[in-house]
C-alpha cells in the first residue's frame, strides 16, 4: 500500500515526526482498512487497540480510524483516553473525531476539560478541538472561549489549535470572541494568528475582517 510521494509529502508536513516511521499509506485506504478490520475481525481489533505503542505513524492513524468506528460514547471517550498519550503528531490528532461524541455532549465537555488541564502537548490540543467541533453552535457558551484560552503554553502545536478555535470563533461566535482580540487576551502569538486565519476565513464578513486588521 506504500505511496513514496505522499510519503515524502506527509514528512513535509510532520517535521517532529521521524520519516522512518512513515510508510506512506493514503488516508482513504487507512479508513477502508478500519472499516473492514471493524466489520470482519473484531477480535483482531481488540487485539490491535491494546498493542500501544505502535511503531509506525499509519499505525496510529489506523488506530485513530477504528476508534472513530466506536458507537457508544463512553467506550469511545475511554479508548480516545488510552491512546492520546501515545499520539506524537497534529495530523494523527486531529483526524479522529469520533460521531458517537456528539450522543453525550456533557460527557464530552467534561473529557475536553481534562485534556486541556493535562501536561501532554496533543493530549491538550485534541481538548481544544472537542471545544471548537461541537461547542461554538448551538451549544455555545462564552466560558467556553475561557477554556480554549487556558490551554495556551507556548507549545507551538497548542497554541496553533488554540488560534484556530479562535478564527472558528470569529465565524461562529464573533460577538463573544472578538472581545478577546479587543482586549488582547491571548498571547502575541495566538492573537496574530488567530487574526490572520480569520481573515483567511470566507465565513468571516468583509467589514469585520478590516476591522480585525486593525487589531494586529
Amino acid at each position: 500500500m506504500k505511496d513514496e510521494k505522499y510519503r515524502l509529502f506527509q514528512c513535509s508536513l510532520m517535521p517532529t515526526v521521524d520519516p522512518e516511521t512513515v510508510i506512506g499509506v493514503r488516508t482513504p485506504v487507512l479508513r477502508k482498512t478500519a472499516a473492514s478490520l471493524c466489520a470482519d475481525h473484531p477480535e483482531r481489533t481488540e487485539s490491535f487497540l491494546r498493542e500501544l505503542p505502535h511503531r509506525y505513524y499509519e499505525e496510529n492513524n489506523l488506530h485513530a480510524f477504528i476508534i472513530e468506528k466506536t458507537k457508544d460514547p463512553h467506550a469511545a471517550i475511554k479508548a480516545i483516553g488510552v491512546f492520546l498519550p501515545y499520539v506524537d503528531n497534529w495530523a494523527t490528532c486531529d483526524c479522529m473525531f469520533p460521531k458517537a461524541l456528539k450522543r453525550a455532549p456533557e460527557e464530552a465537555l467534561k473529557f475536553a476539560k481534562r485534556c486541556i488541564a493535562s501536561k501532554k502537548c496533543y493530549t491538550v490540543r485534541y481538548g481544544v478541538g472537542i471545544l471548537m467541533r461541537m461547542f461554538l453552535d448551538d451549544k455555545f457558551s462564552p466560558e467556553y472561549l475561557a477554556l480554549a484560552a487556558s490551554a495556551q503554553s507556548g507549545e507551538y502545536y497548542v497554541d496553533m489549535m488554540v488560534a484556530w478555535y479562535f478564527a472558528t470563533a470569529l465565524a461562529k461566535q464573533y460577538d463573544h470572541a472578538v472581545k478577546y482580540i479587543e482586549h488582547r487576551e491571548l498571547t502575541d502569538f495566538v492573537h496574530k494568528k488567530s487574526i490572520q486565519k480569520a481573515r483567511e476565513s470566507f465565513r468571516v464578513s468583509d467589514d469585520k475582517k478590516a476591522y480585525l486588521k486593525t487589531l494586529i
